[in-house]
C-alpha cells in the first residue's frame, strides 16, 4: 500500500487536512534528471499564521493526553517508516540525488528516533527541590506548546524527524518548514506517517516554503521553539529574528571539520576514512570532512591514494546506476564549489583529483599543497572536495585544527588512543570521533556544534531533547496556607 497518493497533495500543503496554499504551488525536480516529478504547496504568512493558531489549539489536549497514548502514536510512526522505507528512500534519491545506500540510513534513522521518541514520553521530567519552607517544592518540565521546525535539504528526513519526533513526544505540537527542494522526503512524507500512525488533528503542519516562509514561522507569537538546520548565515538571522521575539532558537548550523591523520595511523584506512567523509552525498553534509590534516611523513603518499580513490569513485544518476556520488542539488551550489575549487587552484594548490562536473554531477575532488588561506581549505565548500595540509608535530596538528571559526565534528586517527584523546582536548568541537571519520550521528547521541557551528547540543539522547522542547517550571505545595504578618 503506498504512503503517499500524489494526487492529494499536488499543488497543496498539509494543515490539519490538505488545504489550498496561500502561496501558490513549485515545482518538485529531479536534481539529476531535471524532470518534474511532483508539486507541492507554498506556504506563506498567512498559511503560517493559520498553522500556528491551529497548532496551539490542539496542543492543549494533546500535553494532557498520557504519555502510554503519545507512545504508542511514535512506535507506531517507527514501524511505518520501516514499512515503507522502499517508497520514502525511492523520493529520498530522486529529490536529493542520493544515493540508495544513504536513503536507507534516512528511514532506518527516522524509524529509530520515532522509537527513541516513544521512550522519551515517559521519562522523569522533573525533581523535588529542598525548600527552607514546609512545603513539596518541585522542578517540573512542561510542553513549551508550539514547535517550530526548519529542516534542509541534504539529509531532509534525519534533519526534520529529528525534532518532529522528540517535539511531539513531549506534548508538543510542531510546524514544520523542509525545505521547497525535498519538500516530499522531508515534509509530506512526515505527515502522511503521522497521520496514519494516528496523531491527532491539528498537531503536525508541514509548510513547504522558502526564506519568507521561515521567517513568517520565527515571528508567529503561537511558536515558542525554534528547531533550525542550515548554514551558518541563515542561523544567525533566525537567532536574531528570535532573540527579538524572546523565543529560543536551537541552531545546528555549518562545520569545516577536520580530519587529523598522525604519523602511526593505518594509511589504508585512513583514505578510506578521509574519502568517506569528504564524498558522501556530494559532500552536502553538515558534518563533511572538510579539511585533511596529514602528518608530513605521510602526507604525500595520502594525497597520491585518496587521489587515486576520488578517481575511480562512479559518479552518475542513482536512479539508474549504481554510483558512490549522485548529483549536487542545484545549480547555484555546484557554482560555487566550482568557484572555490577554481580559487584554489588559482592561489597555489594543486588540483590532485577531480576539478570538474558535468551538468550537476561534480567528480570527487582532491587539492595538495594548500595552506591555511586556500579557500576550499579556509571556507566550507558543502561539496565532494577534500583539501589536504600537512602538520609536523601535535602543537600544530591541534593549532591548525583549532584555526577556524566552526566547531561541529573532528575526526583523529592513531593507533594511540589516549595521544589522540590528549590532542582532542585542545580543539573545540561539539562531536570527536577517534579512529573514525568526522559524519555519525546516532539517535540516542547529543548532537550539535560550537562556535559558527551552532547552540550546542540540541537534538538526541533524552537530556538534550528534553531541554530543547520543555520549559522549567518550579511548584510548591503545602497543607495549608501561610500566615503573613500583613
Amino acid at each position: 500500500m503506498s504512503l503517499l497518493d500524489t494526487g492529494a497533495w499536488h499543488g497543496t500543503l498539509y494543515s490539519d487536512g490538505w488545504v489550498e496554499a496561500a502561496g501558490g504551488t513549485a515545482a518538485v525536480r529531479s536534481p539529476a534528471t531535471g524532470e518534474e516529478i511532483g508539486r507541492v504547496g507554498v506556504a506563506d504568512a498567512t498559511d503560517v499564521a493559520r498553522a500556528a493558531a491551529r497548532a496551539a489549539q490542539a496542543q492543549r489536549a494533546w500535553a494532557a493526553t498520557s504519555y502510554q497514548e503519545r507512545a504508542a502514536v511514535l512506535r507506531r510512526a517507527g514501524a511505518l517508516w520501516e514499512q515503507h522505507a522502499a517508497e520514502v528512500g525511492d523520493w529520498i534519491v530522486r529529490e536529493a540525488g542520493s544515493i540508495p545506500p544513504k536513503a536507507g540510513v534516512e528511514t532506518s534513522t527516522a524509524a529509530q528516533e520515532c522509537y527513541e521518541a516513544a521512550a522519551l514520553a515517559s521519562h522523569p521530567l522533573g525533581e523535588i527541590i529542598p525548600s527552607a519552607q514546609p512545603r513539596l517544592s518541585l522542578a517540573r518540565r512542561l510542553p513549551v506548546g508550539v514547535v517550530g521546525v526548519i529542516a534542509p535539504f541534504n539529509f531532509p528526513l534525519i534533519l526534520a524527524i529529528r525534532s518532529v519526533a522528540p517535539a511531539l513526544a513531549l506534548g508538543n505540537a510542531v510546524v514544520l518548514k523542509p525545505d521547497l527542494r525535498t519538500a516530499v522526503s522531508g515534509g509530506l512524507t512526515l505527515a502522511a506517517v503521522f497521520a496514519e500512525a494516528g496523531l491527532p488533528d491539528g498537531l503536525l503542519h508541514v509548510l513547504p516554503g522558502g526564506a519568507d516562509t521561515g521567517a513568517a514561522l520565527v515571528a508567529d507569537p503561537h511558536v515558542r521553539v525554534i528547531s533550525f538546520t542550515g548554514s551558518t548565515a541563515a542561523g544567525r538571522k533566525v537567532g536574531e529574528a528570535a532573540a527579538r521575539h524572546l523565543k529560543r532558537a536551537h541552531l545546528e548550523l555549518g562545520g569545516n571539520s577536520a580530519l587529523v591523520v598522525l604519523d602511526d595511523a593505518d594509511l589504508d584506512l585512513a583514505v578510506s576514512a578521509g574519502a568517506w567523509g569528504s564524498f558522501l552525498h556530494q559532500g552536502q553534509i553538515c558534518m563533511t570532512t572538510g579539511r585533511h590534516l596529514v602528518h608530513a611523513s605521510l602526507v604525500e603518499r595520502y594525497v597520491e591514494a585518496l587521489a587515486e580513490k576520488a578517481d575511480h569513485l562512479p559518479v552518475g544518476d542513482p536512479t539508474k546506476e549504481q554510483v558512490a556520488l549522485g548529483p549536487i542539488i542545484d545549480e547555484a551550489q555546484r557554482d560555487k564549489i566550482h568557484s572555490l575549487v577554481t580559487a584554489s587552484v588559482d592561489a597555489g594548490a594543486r588540483l590532485a583529483a577531480g576539478g570538474r562536473y558535468d551538468g550537476l554531477f561534480y567528480r570527487p575532488t582532491v587539492l595538495a599543497d594548500v595552506t591555511p588561506a586556500t579557500p576550499a581549505y579556509a571556507q566550507e565548500v558543502f561539496g565532494p572536495v577534500a583539501p589536504v595540509l600537512s602538520f609536523t608535530d601535535l602543537d600544530e596538528a591541534a593549532a591548525l585544527a583549532a584555526d577556524t571559526e566552526y566547531g561541529l565534528s573532528l575526526g583523529i586517527l592513531s593507533r594511540d588512543v589516549p595521544k589522540a584523546l590528549a590532542l582532542a582536548d585542545r580543539i573545540p568541537s561539539g562531536i570527536v570521533h577517534i579512529n573514525d571519520q568526522t559524519v555519525s550521528d546516532e539517535a540516542v547521541a547529543p548532537f550539535g556544534g560550537v562556535r559558527a557551528s551552532g547552540t550546542g547540543s540540541r537534538f538526541g539522547g533524552a537530556a538534550a531533547n528534553v531541554e530543547a522542547f520543555t520549559e522549567t517550571q518550579w511548584l510548591t505545595v503545602q497543607g495549608d496556607i501561610t500566615r503573613y504578618p500583613f
